[in-house]
């Protein structure tokens, strides 16, 4: 098991949408939905275009903006091309109204 890192603040994600952090060097996006937080690579596996922002949010799926690769953000697998790669996700938590992610 890794260890927990402060991402940012809490507020900075509200349910439904997302937000991008560098993290000890890697773009990591942070999203919420349904109240759980999710914590994914911000980078697109087919050409390296940044998810958040540009891309699209709908529920646990995250369309990136360049094109149109989709991804889980709950397990990182590709769901529709033309990326072949998943993304990385990493566990997430919410403790004293800061974001962690375990690394």
């Amino acid at each position: 098991m890794g260890e927990y890192v402060r991402v940012g603040a809490a507020d900075e994600v509200s349910e439904g949408g997302a937000a991008d952090f560098e993290v000890e060097g890697a773009q990591v996006a942070v999203a919420r939905v349904g109240g759980k937080l999710y914590a994914f690579s911000d980078i697109c596996t087919h050409m390296g275009c940044t998810l958040v922002p540009g891309g699209d949010l709908d529920g646990t799926e995250i369309t990136c903006g360049c094109h149109g690769s989709e991804f889980s953000i709950e397990t990182g697998e590709v769901l529709g091309g033309p990326a072949t790669q998943p993304i990385e996700v990493y566990p997430s938590r919410e403790v004293d109204g800061e974001i962690q992610i375990e690394v």
